[in-house]
């Protein structure tokens, strides 16, 4: 397996693949917002989850997971929620393991879980207890946020919906301090800005 990671050599720091030290110091990093951040990324998280997925298939864990540059998700589907947590339990242990190898930390302060449910009748969500794992008890949301979206139990939108509506109609009012006493946008410049920017809020994600 090549292992590459980043060490600090007094106030310097250097870099290691496999047995083969970097020649020159590298002080400067990539910033979060910078075009090459996310490539980086892909080709430094490409290798763990590739493990992670193989030794899930060893272990016979019905896990899948998908990764957004520094946010990962674990989904299990299954008819029993004990068995959920469960899996979600063993496929933790796998992943943090893995993540601490290759010298990365989970932030434990943006954790939580989600259950959805097709059950008309509401239902009492079991936590997840991470304790063993020098973790602590996950407790289920009721609504869950994601890349944007607003997510509930059964996927009904109510709040999302709800949520960009409100937003929408707070652009709209902030559109009269645009002008000013003696004048203010004409009836083209209003109609220009409520399609540029209010209309992406109230619509953020409608094919979904």
């Amino acid at each position: 397996m090549t292992f590459f990671q980043n060490y600090l050599v007094g106030r310097k720091t250097k870099y290691l693949w496999n047995n083969f030290y970097s020649f020159f110091n590298v002080d400067i990093g990539v910033g979060q917002g910078l075009a090459l951040s996310p490539i980086l990324s892909v080709l430094y998280l490409s290798p763990i989850l590739h493990i992670f997925e193989n030794q899930l298939k060893n272990l016979k864990i019905s896990i899948s997971i998908l990764s957004f540059i520094d946010n990962g998700l674990l989904i299990s589907q299954n008819k029993s929620m004990t068995v959920s947590n469960t899996n979600l339990f063993c496929s933790y242990n796998v992943i943090s393991n893995l993540l601490t190898k290759f010298g990365l930390t989970i932030e434990y302060g943006k954790m939580e879980i989600f259950h959805f449910s097709r059950l008309q009748e509401s239902f009492n969500s079991p936590p997840l207890n991470l304790i063993p794992l020098e973790g602590f008890v996950l407790h289920p949301k009721t609504t869950w946020h994601y890349l944007g979206f607003i997510f509930d139990c059964k996927i009904l939108f109510y709040q999302h919906v709800d949520f960009y509506a409100n937003k929408a109609i707070l652009t709209i009012k902030c559109m009269k301090m645009l002008g000013n006493s003696s004048r203010s946008l004409n009836p083209i410049q209003n109609k220009c800005f409520y399609r540029c920017c209010t209309l992406p809020i109230a619509l953020y994600r409608s094919q979904l």
